[in-house]
């Protein structure tokens, strides 16, 4: 592909090879060249700025799960030479916990998924936006999203996670394409945050595939009512934006589509949340789907409850 080395096939090819080069690979310095010096990556957490930034977040988490592997599961594009590519790699990782941001080493084995959408261009990333599954991380070493978020507050951690996706704008503007299958699933989320929960049934394959943030792998329409109910209920009048959205049809795969999108409202229903305390909640979410003659036979959508929480906790606990 123009606009990259030799030793990449296509944009797919870059984000896998490099992925494996700087975290399992070891090559940190590669960040060098791999990452813009200015580049911003946007977390729930917050924003990190810069290379030097990048690499020091890139090594600390090695010393907590030394043993990572980052198994690719798929990327997502769209783009061109000209205008660069937005790539939306999603990554399920295994390692071992050896002790650092999550709490002392506890040798626990953890498995978790990530999401990172990223613009490339001339083989360098200039803007990322990125979503970990930590609580599914915590959840694994013993601690509930609620509970951590508190440990998190009450070690005297009080940064405010992102409160808005307008945050901290960067190189990308771009919105995506109108691939037909983006469109489908964004006209399904539009719907599921308007509470029109019939889409379900509708537009989804009856044994359809589940993995919900917080680690929750499930099947059928029941688990994703439960789980998009739950969410829309807690935050009942906040308001739904879809920030970015791909769609494609490539050989061997199902049609499939990646979306990122935000929530912006108050905590005022019962819910995925628990008793209503009036916080202002901003969520960063991403889902991508994949399609089969049945409707979305899969989906993948994750967000950070950890951080969710902590900006609840933040505003209603002293």
């Amino acid at each position: 592909m123009k606009g990259f080395e030799n030793r990449f096939a296509d944009l797919p090819d870059y984000i896998l090879q490099c992925t494996a080069q700087i975290w399992e690979g070891r090559d940190i310095a590669a960040l060098d060249w791999h990452y813009a010096e200015d580049l911003i990556v946007r977390t729930p957490a917050g924003a990190s700025y810069g290379n030097s930034a990048g690499k020091a977040n890139t090594m600390a988490t090695l010393s907590e799960f030394p043993d990572r592997q980052l198994l690719g599961e798929d990327v997502i594009w769209c783009g061109n030479e000209d205008d660069g590519f937005l790539s939306s790699h999603r990554i399920i990782s295994t390692a071992t916990h050896r002790g650092g941001a999550f709490g002392q080493a506890t040798g626990k084995p953890v498995q978790f998924r990530t999401i990172a959408d990223t613009f490339c261009r001339e083989n360098r990333v200039w803007d990322e936006w990125l979503i970990r599954d930590n609580a599914a991380i915590a959840q694994q070493l013993g601690l509930g999203a609620r509970e951590f978020a508190q440990a998190m507050i009450a070690s005297g951690d009080t940064t405010k996670p992102a409160s808005s996706s307008a945050d901290d704008p960067g190189p990308y503007d771009g919105r995506g394409n109108s691939n037909e299958w983006g469109e489908r699933h964004a006209e399904m989320l539009n719907r599921l945050m308007s509470a029109d929960f019939a889409v379900i049934p509708e537009h989804y394959d009856r044994a359809c595939h589940f993995s919900f943030t917080s680690g929750l792998e499930a099947h059928g329409w029941s688990a994703a009512d439960e789980f998009w109910l739950g969410l829309r209920s807690a935050l009942p009048d906040a308001e739904f934006q879809i920030d970015h959205q791909i769609g494609r049809s490539d050989a061997l795969m199902s049609p499939r589509s990646a979306i990122r999108w935000s929530m912006t409202g108050r905590h005022e229903g019962w819910g995925r949340y628990g008793e209503p305390t009036g916080a202002q909640v901003y969520i960063m979410g991403v889902s991508h789907a994949e399609f089969g003659p049945r409707g979305v036979r899969r989906e993948i959508t994750l967000f950070d409850d950890i951080a969710i929480w902590k900006q609840i906790l933040l505003q209603t606990e002293s």
